[in-house]
C-alpha cells in the first residue's frame, strides 16, 4: 500500500490504544498526522501530544477536502465525523483493514490470542528492535515507525474477527479462550475465528502446545507448537522462577539453541518468551543477541506495572479475564513470596461477567483476600442484569464492595501487595488508595 505524503490522515478515535499506535507510526514516519476523539483523559495521548499530534474534540469542522480518514472501530458509519467524510467523498478506511494493507510492505509478524498478546508483542518488538529495523503496534497504544523497517510486529485482536483483514508472514497465537460474549456464541465460534486467521499465515504459525484447541488448526503452512512437553517443538527446559525473573533454555529438534532470561513473572511469561524465541530462531536471528536483548526488556503498560507506597507494593494489571488474573496473582506470587496478595478487582462489561461469574471467582480466590468494584460497563451493551454483589457472593476470601469516597477496608494491610486488576477505570480506585496511604501512614520504604 502506498502511503501518500501529500494528504493528512485523520483518525477518528485516536485515543483508542491501535489507533494511536498506529498514528505514532505514521507520524514517525514523516507523515501528516492528526485526529480527534472523546475529551476524557486517556493514557494513550501523552505519547500523542509528546509526538506533536494534534488532538480536537469531534466535530465536523475537523474533516477537510485534503484528508484521508481512519476510522476507529469502535465509531459507526453514523458518526458525525465519519458522516462528514462521506459526503466530501473522501476515503474512509477502518483502522483494520488500513493495518491490513500497511503491513504488506514488511515481513510481518501476527500476535494473538485470547490473553498475552499485548505483553508478546511488547517482547517480540523489543527484541526484534534490537537486532534488525523494525516497526510495532503494541495494543497498550505503544507505535514505532522505523526507516526502512525489515519488519513489522503488531498485535492482532480477535474482537469482531478483526484479524482476519491481515495477512501475515507469521502469526503467534497464544490461547484460545471463550471471551467478548457479546459477540462470540461459544468456544467453537472463537476457535472458527482462530482457524480462519490460520488460514491466512504465509509462512508459518507458532502455537502454544498445551491449547487443545490450537492443537486442532489446520493451515497450508507449518504450526511450531510450544510449550514445556515433549510434544512440543521449541521446549523450554531447565526453568528457574526467583524474585529476579525466570530463566530457561529452549531445545528444537533434540538440540539445545540457546539460554534465556527474562526479568519477568509468571509461567506464562516463559511461555510468551518461548514463542518470541521460537519465532526469532525461524527468521535466522542470532540467539545470543536474542538472550541479550530479552533481559532487558521492561514490560508494556498496564501489565504488572508497579510501585511502593509507603510499605505496600501497589499493581497494576489489566487483567479482566479469569485466566489472565489466575497468572497475575502467581506472577506476584513469584516475586513476593513471603508477602500476602490483596487483589481488587473491576469487572468489565456485564455481559462477560454473567458469562464468567464462576470463574472470575475461583480466579480471585487464588489471592489472600479480594475486594471488589462495580463493573464497569461497555459503551456497546445495555445494563445487565448481573450486579457486582451477586460475584462477591461466590468469593470465598472476602468479596467486599469498595467505593471510591471509602477505600479505607485497605488500610487494615500492612507490608503486603494490592493488585488493581481491570480494563475500565480501576486506576481511579488505585489512585484513591494510594491518596489515603500517603495521608494516614508514613514513607516507611
Amino acid at each position: 500500500m502506498e502511503i501518500n505524503h501529500n494528504k493528512t490522515y485523520h483518525f477518528i478515535g485516536i485515543k483508542g490504544t491501535g489507533m494511536s499506535a498506529l498514528a505514532l507510526i505514521l507520524k514517525q514516519k514523516g507523515f501528516d498526522v492528526q485526529g480527534s476523539d472523546i475529551d476524557k483523559y486517556i493514557f494513550t495521548q501523552r505519547d500523542l501530544e509528546t509526538s506533536g499530534i494534534k488532538i480536537s474534540s469531534f466535530d465536523e469542522k475537523n474533516i477537510q477536502d485534503d484528508m484521508i480518514i481512519i476510522a476507529g472501530n469502535a465509531f459507526p458509519d453514523t458518526h458525525i465525523e465519519i458522516q462528514t467524510a462521506l459526503k466530501k467523498g473522501l476515503p474512509v478506511i477502518r483502522y483494520h483493514k488500513f493495518l491490513g494493507d500497511f503491513l504488506e510492505n514488511f515481513t510481518s509478524i501476527a500476535i494473538t490470542g485470547s490473553h498475552g498478546k499485548t505483553t508478546t508483542t511488547g517482547l517480540l518488538s523489543h527484541v526484534f528492535s534490537g537486532i534488525e529495523p523494525t516497526s510495532y503496534l503494541i495494543g497498550d497504544g505503544t507505535g514505532h515507525g522505523e526507516k526502512d523497517a525489515k519488519y513489522f510486529s503488531f498485535e492482532a485482536c480477535e474482537y469482531r474477527r478483526h484479524f482476519l483483514a491481515y495477512n501475515p508472514d507469521y502469526i503467534i497465537m497464544t490461547n484460545i479462550d471463550f471471551d467478548h460474549p457479546d459477540y462470540y456464541t461459544g468456544i467453537e465460534d472463537v476457535y472458527d475465528a482462530f482457524q480462519s486467521f490460520a488460514s491466512q499465515a504465509k509462512k508459518g504459525i507458532v502455537a502454544f502446545g498445551d491449547d487443545d484447541n490450537l492443537r486442532k488448526l489446520k493451515a497450508d503452512v507449518p504450526i511450531y507448537y510450544y510449550g514445556l512437553t515433549d510434544e512440543d517443538d521449541f521446549k523450554a527446559v531447565n526453568i528457574k522462577r526467583t524474585t529476579e525473573g525466570s530463566s530457561f533454555d529452549v531445545m528444537f529438534e533434540g538440540n539445545t539453541i540457546g539460554s534465556f532470561r527474562v526479568p519477568a513473572y509468571g509461567i506464562h511469561n516463559i511461555l510468551n518468551a518461548l514463542s518470541v524465541v521460537a519465532i526469532s530462531y525461524l527468521e535466522g536471528l542470532d540467539m545470543s543477541k536474542v538472550a541479550e536483548e530479552m533481559v532487558t526488556f521492561d514490560g508494556v503498560k498496564r501489565r504488572f506495572s508497579e510501585k511502593k507506597v509507603s510499605d505496600m507494593v501497589i499493581v497494576d494489571d489489566y487483567a479482566h479475564h479469569p485466566a489472565e488474573i489466575k497468572v497475575t496473582i502467581d506472577a506476584a506470587r513469584q516475586k513476593y513470596p513471603d508477602k500476602e496478595i490483596i487483589a481488587i478487582f473491576q469487572p468489565h462489561t456485564f455481559t462477560r461477567t454473567i458469562a464468567l461469574l464462576d470463574e472470575f471467582a475461583d480466579a480471585l480466590d487464588d489471592a489472600d483476600q479480594v475486594y471488589l468494584c462495580d463493573i464497569f460497563g461497555s459503551a456497546r451493551e445495555e445494563v445487565g442484569s448481573v450486579k457486582i454483589e451477586d460475584l462477591g457472593e461466590k468469593i470465598t476470601k472476602g468479596g467486599e464492595v469498595l467505593s471510591l469516597e471509602n477505600m479505607s477496608p485497605l488500610l487494615d494491610y500492612h507490608n503486603a501487595v494490592t493488585i488493581f486488576m481491570g480494563a475500565g477505570d480501576v486506576q481511579k480506585f488505585e489512585t484513591a488508595y494510594e491518596k489515603l496511604l500517603g495521608q494516614t501512614r508514613p514513607n516507611t520504604m
